[in-house]
């Protein structure tokens, strides 16, 4: 109630997992962290998840937690627990004010840590005692808004050396990281990509800074740009092993490496840079597309680089041609890339993609394409599942206040569904619009039939395989909605428009699932339509 009279608003998650990714979800998409505010004990420690994955994303995020009684400490106080402690590993900072004059000093450092260098979580305990705790104005500690994070500028050297590096390249690509979405740096980093039209991979979210839609994408050549790449330009993307640590067999020994980053801990890491850049991703795209440009850069710079060119675009539309023979193939039971790409012809340009699980994350990355920067949500570095609804909860929350009109889809297995379904429940409380497809295969990975399972119901089931035919559609009836079966392309195609049609209308505050029965090697497809109807918390 205090946050709400402050003019914050205030969102009730069912669960505090749920509710820790989603406010660092808010935190990515706004550069502000927002506060995941959860009871002492098990309800912090159900937050350790998510406070991982902010730190480990490199995303702002508060987490204030209540506890026992000081007095109490030792005795076994309710819910009792080293709460700090047990935070440090997954925070850039961990603390409890001694007093109520205190909390001030401690708020702003949490603010400002949490968004100052490469971005994090921050924990601040708050025991019962000093909650309770009276002070006056003038007894307060000194406190001060948290200024906007400075901005690091790059070394001119550094800055020449890359340039010259790239001049010298004849095999030069560009990998863009989720670090240069969070920095908003994707006017200056897409000018310096179609000024020297220069070949670029993303990562899962540095999608969208420069279109996927580009002609300069290299996407579906992306092992043979790792490979065959004589100089690397990596803007806010690490060399983990979402990059396979930058090493051989991917990547030639012999690549020279100029990695941008916010945190100097970063560079050099897992193998030396060729140039390290401690600096902000779009001042340096500035400054080396001026460099470029002032040593006489050319797009035709030799034949080599036209022969690099050519292979890339040749790689690109034969494995697009691969790619489209399973994406037009209409039998029964359809496969994910058929699923996939009718649903990208189906939805909007714009709208923000959610999406975890196994195959339905990996393969659907590679189909569903984001031409907007911060437009995709997903397990992320540290490969978390259960992000899925409170990410698209955030994301939804986000279009309320910035774009009404831009919509969420979040894509979901079956699996990683479970991790956090109920969260249906807040979306529908607070009428949040978000079409949720959950692509069903009865399991992790792959599952089995109803007739397999039946044949090993007396045994010891494999242990990545989930109950068959499940009508997740029936959780949609407790808050009034009605499921659809699903089973051919035309169907599949028609609902989804039909979907956002339903929700930029505004004219139903139902949820509407379209499931398809399960079979062996077949997917079910579940679409969770929320009201567009918005809810002033007060």
């Amino acid at each position: 109630m205090a946050f709400q009279q402050a003019g914050l608003k205030f969102i009730a998650m069912r669960n505090e997992q749920a509710a820790c990714y989603a406010a660092q979800a808010i935190g990515y998409l706004t550069r502000k962290p927002a506060v995941c505010l959860v009871v002492s004990g098990p309800g912090l420690l159900h937050c350790f998840g998510g406070m991982a994955n902010a730190q480990v994303n490199g995303w702002p995020l508060i987490v204030i937690g209540g506890s026992c009684p000081e007095d109490h400490e030792g005795l076994g106080g309710f819910q009792e627990c080293p709460q700090v402690e047990l935070s440090r590993p997954y925070c850039k900072y961990a603390a409890r004010p001694a007093s109520a004059s205190l909390i001030p000093q401690h708020v702003e450092k949490a603010f400002r840590l949490a968004t100052y260098g490469r971005p994090g979580c921050c924990y601040l305990d708050f025991p019962s005692n000093v909650l309770q705790m009276q002070t006056s104005e003038s007894q307060l500690a000194p406190a001060y808004k948290c200024p906007e994070p400075p901005l690091i500028q790059p070394n001119p050297s550094a800055i020449s050396k890359a340039a010259e590096a790239l001049m010298r390249s004849e095999k030069p690509l560009v990998i863009i990281g989720k670090g240069a979405a969070y920095s908003r740096s994707e006017d200056a980093v897409r000018a310096l990509v179609e000024d020297c039209q220069l070949p670029f991979l993303a990562t899962p979210m540095g999608k969208g800074v420069v279109a996927d839609s580009s002609p300069l994408s290299v996407a579906s050549a992306r092992t043979l740009a790792l490979q065959k790449a004589d100089v690397i330009l990596l803007l806010g993307a690490r060399l983990n092993w979402m990059l396979h640590f930058g090493r051989p067999p991917r990547y030639s020994a012999d690549t020279f490496f100029i990695q941008v980053d916010i945190c100097a801990e970063e560079l050099n890491n897992s193998v030396k840079s060729g140039t390290a850049i401690l600096a902000d991703v779009g001042i340096t795209a500035v400054e080396l597309r001026r460099s470029l440009r002032a040593k006489g850069w050319s797009t035709n710079k030799s034949p080599t680089y036209n022969s690099w060119w050519s292979s890339l675009r040749k790689k690109c539309e034969s494995n697009q041609q691969i790619i489209k023979a399973m994406s037009l193939d209409t039998s029964t039971p359809l496969n994910y890339y058929t699923v996939f790409h009718h649903v990208q012809l189906s939805i909007p340009s714009d709208c923000i993609i959610v999406s975890e699980g196994a195959n339905t994350m990996d393969i659907g990355r590679t189909i569903l394409s984001n031409n907007l920067p911060r437009h995709r949500l997903d397990a992320g570095t540290f490969g978390t599942m259960g992000v899925g609804l409170g990410f698209a909860i955030a994301a939804a929350l986000w279009c309320q206040n910035n774009a009404p009109q831009k919509r969420v889809l979040c894509v979901e297995g079956d699996s990683a569904f479970g991790f956090s379904g109920m969260e249906i429940e807040t979306m529908f409380r607070y009428k949040l619009p978000v079409i949720i497809l959950i692509v069903n295969n009865n399991g992790i990975y792959s599952g089995v039939d109803s007739e397999t399972w039946n044949s090993i119901a007396n045994s010891e089931n494999l242990p990545s395989i989930l109950s068959p035919s499940v009508h997740y559609e029936k959780m949609i009836e407790m808050f009034g909605g009605k499921g659809f079966f699903v089973t051919t392309v035309p169907h599949l195609t028609s609902v989804i428009k039909e979907a956002f049609k339903v929700i930029i209308r505004q004219k139903d505050h139902k949820i509407d699932v379209f499931e398809r029965k399960s079979q062996r090697n077949e997917i079910n497809y579940y679409f969770f339509i929320t009201s567009t109807r918005k809810h002033n918390v007060n």
